[in-house]
């Protein structure tokens, strides 16, 4: 079973992807990357799954947009659950800017046979989506009492927050169910071919910052798609469902 985690750039930004895939009863870094045309993405996506291969690809970006106007419930939810931790996600309706483009996107998905699936049969074999949302993963995952704020304000200050994010990954990933296997840090940001070996510099320019973000993004992306497969309802939360939108988000740990 794999697990594809997207970072979708909403406009024509590039978009964060991730690739893990369950084997001996642990999560396997296969690859992190980042690309800008959505047929690259695309074209990604079917170099890494291959036809009938079980997956379940997480995408950061609204693919169900029910509402001409206003808010989805997802959104709404958000706030209203997570809004204390600065998580609500931004609102989403058809008339805004990037709407066709994410919709489109889970239409080219559910074309290959990635259906949406708001409910599980946990630990399935099959091919699903899902929408995700890392702000609230993240501090649900690794209990955190307001996002880390690596998107806005000062570059120093970004940088260190996602440090910040580095280390909960490389730290506390593998020690949860279903584990991600350790993790080394050295060099930069690419995946070592045939080995499992993160290589990571936080950068300390602008550009560079921006696309280490949209990477690690991605990653979290695919380890909630992996959290969604193993556990289902149990340990995840579901604000909306197939109708409104819906996005899937792990529940908080337990101290």
């Amino acid at each position: 079973m794999k697990f594809i985690g997207i970072d979708l750039g909403w406009k024509s930004q590039p978009s964060g992807l991730c690739s893990l895939e369950w084997i001996d009863g642990q999560l396997q870094l296969l690859d992190l990357d980042r690309k800008e045309a959505i047929a690259d993405i695309l074209t990604w996506i079917d170099q890494s799954v291959q036809p009938d291969e079980p997956a379940i690809i997480a995408v950061d970006a609204p693919t169900l947009i029910p509402n001409a106007t206003g808010s989805r419930l997802p959104d709404k939810l958000s706030h209203k659950y997570f809004g204390k931790y600065h998580a609500g996600c931004y609102p989403a309706n058809q008339n805004l800017p990037f709407a066709e483009r994410t919709i489109n996107f889970g239409l080219e998905l559910e074309s290959r046979g990635f259906a949406h699936a708001p409910t599980i049969e946990p630990q399935k074999l099959s091919r699903y989506q899902i929408e995700v949302f890392p702000h609230p993963a993240i501090v649900n995952l690794f209990n955190l009492e307001r996002i880390l704020k690596y998107k806005k304000g000062r570059l120093s200050d970004r940088r260190l927050e996602l440090i910040k994010l580095q280390n909960y990954l490389f730290n506390i990933l593998p020690s949860l169910s279903p584990p991600l296997r350790p993790l080394r840090l050295c060099g930069s940001l690419r995946q070592a071919a045939g080995a499992s070996t993160f290589l990571l510099e936080i950068p300390t320019t602008g550009a560079a910052l921006k696309a280490t973000e949209d990477k690690l993004d991605s990653l979290i992306c695919a380890y909630v798609a992996a959290y969604w497969w193993y556990w289902g309802e149990q340990r995840n939360l579901v604000l909306g469902d197939r109708t409104t939108g819906y996005i899937v988000i792990p529940q908080r740990m337990l101290a």
